[in-house]
């Protein structure tokens, strides 16, 4: 239990002093003529109309225009108050409005205590902040930290956005709030939700962890922490991210995640894989960075680096990719010039292609495959039944897809066949060697199934045993199948897991000691002449205001300060501004 250290009588001035003895026993009546009624109490002031004053209990009710002051930071103003000059205790209702330097609360009734230098409203209140209106249930203010802590429909109302959270700390010195259970920021252009946060009302900066997700218009952001820049449209994820769009029903996956909203661009990193759906068949993009920019008609993605997709019927690698989804064009690129690279590959069933750079043609409306075209250096290799491969090479290759699946290929200038010829009973017969201007090669379940041979130059029959063998592969022949991929899960084989960051957990509020302390029956907060009965003078579970820990577990342990944490969070409000500089 805490106590003033020493009672000082209340110090009164009256134009009117009156006695009812029937009425208000042991009080004297105070009213005001010219000049309200005025005490002093140990640095607080009060002015009213009227009082009744209990001397000798040092307890005093006042009515009408009441205006309490205590130093220069803190004036109140209200229709009633009470106050206890033993226990420093104070209530006040009807319109009170207690303003501070930075803020103004307003609430129908108000509980004040001056030892604990705080604040209680429990039956709804108003903050006016210099950016923000926070209204809630039931709030407290602690005048030394400057602090206000709301629960029960917490509200922040701002021009550009609205808060709505189940608790939320609230600095007003610095316009930081501290948000703690389900929580959202919402505007017109996005919605911030977390189950723990902090948010500096004044920058539009946050930083949220637990369940954090933001929506864009077309775009879902979610990560194990996030950080969100309302000026610079820009939003950070770390860990476990997830950028869903909604509307060309897509996804991208990783470990690090940048979002311009109005540039509608997002950069991902740290195992990064792209995944759209095309034609209830899922098509996966992985590499090292993945970028997707541009309108959501309009969208074109980017991967640099060791470049894998996969597709239930086909799987590819390059050093980089460009897909335009407006076009349907997709294209696999050497970036390396000087050859130090492999060349991109592309597997189709059974069939490899290769070249200097691959490019697929997707139908935009039924979002199947239509046609690719291999530019430079094209080289097919089908593995043959038994033995051997089935090779075709020349300048370009252009292909057909009926169902998604390759049905024919046209080989032009300066081609090249090795294939290996089966009668009905898949004998060989023999191995064909052609050189021609262009050949056309159908196919059927995934296999050669006819070659047609235009302007042919030279071409043999040759039996297996009078083929040598070191000359059953064309110049440039290069058999990948070990790269390639055949699942989803293989499109990360031989890749490290990535080393993840540590989340900085926001730390957990402070758990204040109860408003109301328990008291002996002789010892009143206010006095046995109070409107308020002391049951009233209470503590209720429902009002408390302890971090509801049964309802908001978390895994994240704080491991640095407030403070440390607030310079955490500039940090990352300076990398927002110098990425957007970089755009």
């Amino acid at each position: 239990m805490t106590f003033a250290q020493e009672s000082q009588e209340i110090n009164y001035d009256s134009d009117r002093t009156l006695k009812n003895e029937e009425r208000y026993p042991g009080a004297l009546i105070l009213s005001k003529v010219d000049n309200q009624v005025y005490f002093d109490h140990d640095g607080i002031e009060v002015w009213c109309d009227n009082a009744v004053f209990y001397k000798e209990a040092n307890f005093f009710k006042a009515y009408g225009n009441i205006r309490m002051k205590q130093g220069d930071s803190v004036s109140m103003t209200s229709n009633y108050a009470e106050y206890n000059g033993n226990t420093e205790f104070a209530f006040a209702s009807g319109n009170v409005s207690m303003k501070r330097p930075q803020t103004t609360l307003e609430t129908d009734s108000l509980f004040f205590d001056r030892i604990k230098q705080q604040a209680y409203y429990r039956s709804g209140g108003k903050v006016t902040d210099t950016a923000s209106v926070l209204t809630s249930q039931i709030g407290r203010y602690f005048m030394e930290e400057d602090k206000y802590s709301f629960i029960n429909d917490v509200v922040v109302t701002n021009p550009e956005y609205t808060i709505n959270s189940e608790q939320l700390d609230f600095y007003s010195e610095s316009g930081h709030a501290y948000l703690y259970g389900p929580s959202t920021i919402k505007s017109e252009t996005s919605t911030v939700y977390c189950e723990r946060g902090f948010y500096d009302t004044r920058a539009d900066n946050g930083y949220f962890v637990k369940n954090s997700q933001i929506n864009y218009d077309n775009r879902i952001l979610k990560g194990d922490s996030l950080y969100f820049n309302r000026e610079n449209s820009f939003a950070s994820a770390t860990n476990n991210i997830r950028v869903i769009d909604t509307i060309n029903d897509s996804r991208v996956t990783g470990h690090y995640a940048e979002v311009f909203r109005d540039k509608d661009s997002v950069f991902i990193t740290k195992r990064a894989l792209a995944a759209s759906l095309q034609d209830k068949d899922s098509l996966f993009i992985h590499s090292d960075t993945i970028m997707i920019t541009g309108k959501p008609d309009k969208r074109v993605i980017r991967g640099f680096y060791d470049v894998r997709i996969f597709k239930s019927n086909m799987s590819g690698r390059s050093d980089s990719i460009y897909s335009n989804q407006e076009s349907g064009l997709t294209k696999l690129i050497n970036l390396n010039q000087d050859g130090g690279q492999k060349k991109p590959v592309l597997w189709s069933g059974e069939n490899q292609m290769t070249g200097d750079s691959i490019h697929l043609m997707s139908n935009t409306k039924t979002e199947q495959l239509d046609s690719l075209l291999v530019f430079d250096n094209a080289f097919l290799i089908q593995k043959d039944s038994i033995e051997g491969f089935n090779q075709v090479k020349g300048k370009i290759l252009t292909g057909y897809f009926r169902d998604n699946e390759l049905y024919e290929v046209i080989i032009d200038k300066n081609t090249e066949t090795l294939n290996y010829m089966r009668n009905d009973n898949d004998d060989l017969i023999g191995i064909n060697k052609a050189l021609a201007s262009s050949i056309r090669i159908l196919f059927q379940d995934r296999e050669i199934q006819d070659i047609y041979y235009y302007n042919q130059i030279d071409g043999k029959l040759t039996p297996e045993a009078d083929f040598p063998p070191n000359a059953r592969e064309l110049k440039g022949f290069n058999w990948r199948g070990e790269e390639r991929i055949t699942s989803k899960e293989g499109l990360f084989e031989g890749q490290p897991e990535p080393e993840l960051i540590k989340i900085q957990g926001i730390p957990l509020p402070d758990e204040p000691d109860e408003f109301f302390e328990e008291r002996e029956e002789d010892d009143l907060l206010l006095n046995e002449n109070s409107r308020l009965k002391p049951d009233i003078l209470k503590n209720r579970d429902a009002d408390s205001l302890k971090f509801k820990t049964e309802k908001i577990r978390d895994s994240l342990k704080p491991e640095k300060s407030k403070d440390s944490l607030k310079k955490d969070i500039q940090e990352l409000k300076e990398a927002g501004n110098t990425k957007k500089k970089d755009q």
